[in-house]
């Protein structure tokens, strides 16, 4: 009919991921039930073509990244990139440090996760949070912003998190993994943050169903990456509306 908005053939995502693939698994599911949840989904065509690159790149766990490690992420985007993507995520947190490089590597638009997380923490009216995540991601501030009070693990239990992602990725004692990380997310929620910023997918893993306040960054992206879908298809049906009343 007329004025309705097609969804399904009119968009292709892609995803990067593998950064680990538990991760990267929970972040497509999320986002079909984010779909389903806004309504746009009447049948199985509604949905939007998805393209998940799971790459078997190194963590990023450690304070220097070498480009041997990083190369693998370039080339993840790009293998994406020649599939014809309209766009791309990324379902790793630190990777977004380099969020200005990569972008300059490929043609397509890739979803920005600190900008998104930024106007979640707006919207909400969060002015104090504590950030986990790997090593570089706290330390080089990737969700520090203005006029929000920012809590960061000291240089010990910065390391801790960091062997925690990296056994919990191997699936070695994984409910130990977490118990380690939710200690530290208590001690400052006790200390003042308002809530805890995973950032880092395994943590929105590890912790996503604990009883502590937290900002999940793969719901972060999962609505990001729904909602440009959403413009993006409804876009794309107002140009092919335009060009069939024009003949």
């Amino acid at each position: 009919m007329l004025g309705t908005v097609v969804y399904g053939g009119t968009c292709k995502i892609g995803i990067l991921g593998g950064i680990g693939p538990e991760a990267t698994g929970l972040f497509y599911n999320r986002l079909i039930e984010n779909l389903q949840q806004k309504g746009v989904i009447e049948s199985n065509s509604d949905f939007p073509q998805i393209i998940v690159n799971s790459i078997p790149a190194p963590e990023l766990v450690f304070n220097e990244i070498s480009e041997k490690e990083f190369e693998p992420y370039v080339t993840g985007l790009k293998e994406l990139d020649n599939f014809g993507i309209d766009f791309a995520a990324m379902v790793c947190n630190t990777i977004h440090l380099f969020y200005e490089r990569l972008q300059k590597e490929v043609r397509v638009p890739i979803i920005n996760l600190r900008q998104e997380l930024r106007k979640t923490l707006e919207k909400n009216g969060i002015k104090s949070v504590l950030i986990v995540g790997t090593p570089n991601t706290v330390r080089q501030g990737l969700y520090r912003f203005d006029k929000i009070k920012c809590f960061e693990p000291n240089s010990e239990e910065i390391e801790i998190l960091a062997d925690a992602i990296f056994k919990f990725n191997r699936g070695e004692e994984k409910e130990k993994q977490k118990i380690r990380a939710k200690k530290i997310c208590k001690k400052y929620l006790a200390l003042g943050a308002e809530t805890v910023i995973l950032g880092c997918t395994e943590f929105a893993v590890m912790l996503g169903d604990e009883d502590i306040p937290a900002i999940d960054t793969i719901d972060v992206l999962v609505e990001a990456t729904a909602n440009r879908f959403l413009a993006l298809s409804k876009k794309k049906c107002q140009k092919w509306l335009v060009k069939c009343l024009g003949k």
